[in-house]
């Protein structure tokens, strides 16, 4: 365990530069006294290592040095060629670097780990793509449009739909780019509207416009972090409109394929009541259209109690089906 922490606490160094013993005890899940004592140990095993006291400070490796990659356990080799391109990095257009970035690890490695490369990747296979694949983002053009805005810090004028009612005119507003994410096969920019800091599903833009000028992203923002409490907040504040249904007890192992992503439900009264063969089901959606949506694919199987308005609209939406097929 010791020696893997020294293996990954060097590839760090090696990577990013200089870095506070702080950070590095963080990422390595260890004290700051054990960081200073594993220093000593790679100095003493003749790794160039070196440490600068004071603000501004941290530990650091000798310019251009480097290590090869003998420290590689067999196992840590076989993850690295399970790995495949994910469809966010060809969108991107950046597989073609990931592929050659693989190749020049394999390249680095001792010779009698390099066989295991064509040996695992014909025993595992990771296959990014959904069964249903479908074309989020279909101008992949604005993806590299956003992504060179992005490194450049150009501020932008966006126009963009609302994903929740993109029937209504678009939004214009002046962005200052930081981030973007893929989650999901989906596109988010993370960036600076007016005051505050919001995120635009990629594929609700409809047109981009440079402003021209530069803008200081900030350094302390942390896209990652970013995210993470945003997901956090996004999945705490989904799922208000709730709906209470009968449903034919053998619908229940379908709702997750019905509901997908964009509805959970709870099993309220289990036991078989009236119709015979139904349980009282509870279901929560976003919005009134997903759930209408949902609903109206599962056919007869389902009936809804409340609220009302959705009840009402289901009826009616039967019956004009009704006056196409009497």
């Amino acid at each position: 365990m010791r020696a893997d922490r020294l293996l990954s606490m060097l590839m760090i160094l090696q990577s990013r530069g200089k870095v506070t013993a702080r950070k590095l005890a963080t990422e390595l899940e260890v004290s700051v006294r054990t960081v200073h004592r594993d220093v000593i140990s790679l100095s003493t095993a003749g790794v160039p290592v070196y440490t600068i006291r004071g603000p501004g400070g941290g530990i650091a490796l000798v310019e251009k040095y480097r290590s090869n990659l003998t420290g590689l356990t067999k196992d840590e080799v076989r993850a690295l060629f399970m790995m495949s391109v994910p469809p966010a990095l060809t969108e991107l257009g950046l597989d073609q670097e990931l592929r050659a970035a693989l190749l020049k690890l394999a390249a680095g490695l001792p010779s009698t780990l390099r066989g295991d490369e064509q040996e695992v990747r014909q025993r595992i296979h990771i296959d990014p793509a959904p069964w249903e694949s479908r074309p989020v983002l279909e101008d992949v053009s604005l993806l590299m449009t956003l992504q060179k805005a992005l490194w450049e810090s150009q501020a932008l004028d966006i126009h963009y739909r609302s994903w929740m009612r993109p029937d209504l005119d678009p939004i214009k507003t002046r962005y200052h780019p930081y981030g973007l994410v893929s989650k999901g096969g989906r596109w988010y920019l993370v960036g600076r509207r007016v005051d505050h800091i919001a995120v635009v599903r990629v594929d609700m833009i409809v047109e981009v416009n440079h402003v021209g000028n530069v803008f200081d992203r900030p350094d302390d923002f942390n896209l990652v972090g970013f995210w993470k409490k945003y997901c956090q907040a996004q999945s705490k504040n989904r799922h208000k409109y709730r709906v209470l249904a009968l449903v034919e007890q053998g619908l229940l192992p379908l709702f997750p394929w019905y509901l997908g992503d964009e509805g959970s439900f709870i099993l309220v009264e289990a036991k078989t009541i009236d119709p015979p063969g139904s349980v009282r089901v509870e279901i929560l959606f976003e919005y009134f259209e997903q759930a209408l949506k949902s609903i109206l694919a599962m056919g007869r199987a389902i009936e809804i109690i409340e609220p009302l308005a959705l009840r009402y609209s289901v009826r009616d939406y039967a019956q004009q089906i009704l006056s196409v097929y009497h």
